[in-house]
């Protein structure tokens, strides 16, 4: 099955010919390639463009392995077009080219070129867009299969959340219906793929450390962590001692080719980000299942990664939120913090969330809106349920959405 990423395609359609570079990232094997090659490029034709006026090279593949240094590159694309007529240039994996910014800043100066990019590392993040092409580049990030583009290919919802929630969302996984090459395929790709790039691209000599963090962060999502108790894992778990610094690196590696996205944690009273402990998420929950040999499938923490993926691909700025609360301790009193999941951000809108895989019994409902009830001001506070569907406003005031109402309205925070 096709899926068409209708809303990156129109992302694309809609910039073209704006007198920027458009650079597509995202994961690899999310379906940049497809999306650039496949959809844009038919797209392309079906609105006029002859195929001789669109330039597709792909500096990850055989054919142009010659063509890595920006000379070479910048020569190349210039045999293939001319001055008098209009080109669509399409290029993948474009960080391939040593030094290609000036290539691509040299591209800009030609009037007749509308030029489209691809690349699977940060060098392509919109604070290194606006300095690397000196504002210039426009940036549109490719996520995987968000669980409504998954369903179009299911008649039964509940089937598709079970598949979305143990395989994740890259569409070459989505589009194989068998359970044993899903899993092995998504296995593979992890450590051929995204372990060895990272090892070889990176110049790692230690690749067993960067396994056993990979392993470390994939055990705890959902779960609050620090460099140093990452060190202290390394002590207790595997018996060996790993430098700070090097910890944190390959934490900044693993970001930068959007494998993970780290969340801070936000003073809600105090109005700032406090302390060194950060949660981590996966870009796709099945490349995370895959790394622990589906093993670990906490439901409640899987639910909270997928909530996270969908409020950034909605674009929200997303950290999690600390309130503080005096209570008593025997003789004294101490201060007590609740956790909010998410404080999503976009724009003037703010939103308080809390993912809930279940609120079963009285004792469950009391602490999860404990923290919520304590946020205080008066933007809309969100309980996002796995165990219930419909939205509704309860008698505290706060929205009640089911996870399936979640993920398919994108409008769900507008109910009043």
């Amino acid at each position: 099955m096709i899926f068409d990423r209708e809303y990156y395609l129109q992302k694309l359609i809609q910039k073209q010919r704006n007198g920027l570079i458009k650079i597509v990232t995202g994961l690899r094997r999310a379906g940049k390639s497809f999306l650039l090659f496949d959809l844009f490029k038919n797209y392309l034709l079906n609105s006029g463009y002859d195929d001789k006026h669109i330039i597709c090279i792909n500096f990850d593949g055989e054919e142009y392995r010659g063509y890595r240094n920006s000379t070479d590159a910048y020569s190349l694309i210039k045999s293939k077009i001319n001055e008098n007529e209009k080109f669509c240039i399409l290029l993948d994996e474009v960080q391939y080219v040593d030094d290609f910014v000036p290539m691509l800043n040299s591209i800009l100066h030609m009037y007749n070129i509308d030029c489209y990019v691809t690349g699977s590392n940060s060098k392509f993040l919109s604070k290194d867009v606006v300095t690397e092409f000196r504002g210039r580049g426009d940036e549109i990030h490719l996520y995987p299969l968000s669980f409504a583009e998954l369903l179009s290919k299911y008649d039964n919802k509940y089937r598709c959340l079970e598949d979305y929630i143990l395989y994740g969302g890259l569409p070459i996984v989505c589009n194989d219906n068998d359970v044993k090459s899903k899993s092995s395929y998504l296995k593979n790709i992890f450590k051929e793929t995204y372990i060895i790039d990272i090892i070889e691209r990176y110049g790692i000599r230690k690749s067993e450390e960067l396994d056993n963090l990979v392993n470390i962060l994939s055990s705890g999502i959902g779960s609050l962590s620090s460099i140093k108790n990452i060190v202290n894992t390394f002590k207790s778990v595997y018996g060996t001692s790993i430098d700070i610094n090097t910890i944190k690196s390959y934490i900044e590696i693993l970001k930068d080719i959007f494998l993970i996205n780290e969340v801070e944690r936000y003073d809600i009273k105090g109005r700032k980000y406090i302390g060194a402990e950060r949660k981590y998420y996966f870009e796709d929950i099945g490349l995370r299942n895959a790394r622990i040999g589906f093993r670990q499938i906490d439901r409640s923490h899987i639910m909270e990664n997928i909530i996270y993926n969908e409020l950034v691909r909605r674009r929200y700025d997303v950290d999690m939120g600390i309130v503080n609360k005096k209570v008593k301790s025997k003789d004294t009193r101490i201060n007590r913090q609740y956790e909010v999941d998410f404080i999503a951000e976009l724009g003037y809108k703010k939103y308080y969330i809390q993912s809930v895989y279940s609120m079963d019994n009285e004792k469950k409902r009391t602490q999860e809106l404990e923290s919520l009830k304590l946020v205080g001001d008066s933007f809309k506070k969100f309980i996002i349920r796995y165990d219930n569907e419909g939205i509704y406003i309860d008698n505290d005031g706060i929205i009640n959405i089911g996870f399936f109402d979640f993920l398919l309205n994108e409008d769900c925070f507008s109910f009043d």
